[in-house]
């Protein structure tokens, strides 16, 4: 059987090869001989009820000075392609939902999309967790700054502990803050996250144990990976993520780790996302991350593991049945 994947991603030309999870997964493709088109989200369009795009067929070679070449271009309807990686990263805006449903055209007409785009669009990154309250520290939505000014005051009262506000559209560590009632910026930066008010915002109550890392386990299927990269954040920071500066060490999945990975990932699997990352900081869960998780290559490198190829044999077991 000649399988032939399209994968939905950033321009290739621009990717940090060393670093790039969705390249782990192309090589991973190239070694099982699948058929391998690269697609951008400008080349998507429908024609009537039918999902197409412009494609280039692909080839990858793990080289810093030469990693891929397109060897074709082809104007195909999506359903001819096996399988879909949906792997563009954030923003989350209309045109990543607007790829969700021309995606979803494709997945109707036979294609298997992973992650499967109505979960895409039904499951935010940061109020995914909301699923799994026994997993995580409290934590608060909304955009009303004196309601979650109170949950600031309630944390450091009865907790002795700042809280961390986001907006639910981040990514990378981005407009992230840790606040107490004592901050004298506590109201400008309740101001400046939820946008006067106009933009939900997640408090959630702040993990002390950030300083050993805020690990990102990865689940293929469901099932966890035995490691995860803890991400270190640098001197003075509170934010581990890797664009933020923070650094990388392979740490060993904890017992309690693994009894959040049983709750997050029947979950998952219910719902058709074959590969996620859940960032877990001490004994908590903050982040359930789908649309496009990262940390493959470094972990590979560590373990001498196959995540990408573990993936790829998953995903073979869908199209087989």
């Amino acid at each position: 059987m000649n399988i032939k994947i399209g994968i939905i991603m950033d321009p290739l030309p621009s990717i940090n090869i060393k670093k790039d999870s969705t390249f782990a997964m192309m090589l991973a493709a190239q070694k099982s001989n699948w058929e391998i088109h690269t697609i951008y989200q400008a080349d998507l369009y429908t024609n009537n009820e039918q999902a197409r795009a412009l494609t280039r067929t692909t080839r990858v070679e793990d080289n810093p000075e030469h990693w891929f070449d397109f060897t074709s271009e082809q104007d195909i309807a999506l359903s001819s392609l096996d399988v879909i990686l949906m792997r563009k990263d954030p923003p989350f805006d209309i045109e990543y939902i607007t790829t969700s449903y021309i995606l979803e055209l494709a997945e109707q007409a036979g294609s298997l999309i992973v992650n499967k785009p109505a979960s895409l669009r039904n499951f935010n990154e940061k109020m995914f967790i909301t699923q799994f309250p026994q997993c995580c520290t409290p934590f608060m939505v909304a955009r009303d700054t004196q309601r979650l000014r109170e949950f600031v005051e309630k944390q450091f009262q009865e907790e002795q502990q700042d809280v961390i506000l986001k907006p639910l559209d981040g990514m990378g560590g981005t407009s992230i803050y840790r606040v107490n009632p004592h901050d004298p910026n506590l109201s400008v930066i309740l101001e400046t996250v939820s946008e006067n008010e106009s933009r939900t915002v997640m408090a959630q109550q702040f993990i002390p144990e950030i300083t050993e890392g805020d690990k990102r386990v990865l689940l293929v299927d469901g099932e966890a990976v035995p490691y995860a990269l803890a991400r270190i954040p640098a001197a003075g920071e509170t934010r581990g993520n890797l664009a933020a500066g923070g650094s990388g060490v392979g740490v060993e999945l904890s017992e309690r780790d693994h009894w959040i990975c049983q709750q997050v990932g029947p979950v998952l699997k219910k719902h058709g996302i074959l590969f996620a990352g859940i960032d877990i900081i001490g004994d908590y869960l903050t982040e359930i991350n789908i649309t496009s998780p990262t940390c493959i290559r470094e972990l590979d490198q560590i373990y001498s593991l196959d995540i990408a190829g573990d993936l790829i044999t998953c995903i073979k077991k869908y199209l087989n049945q």
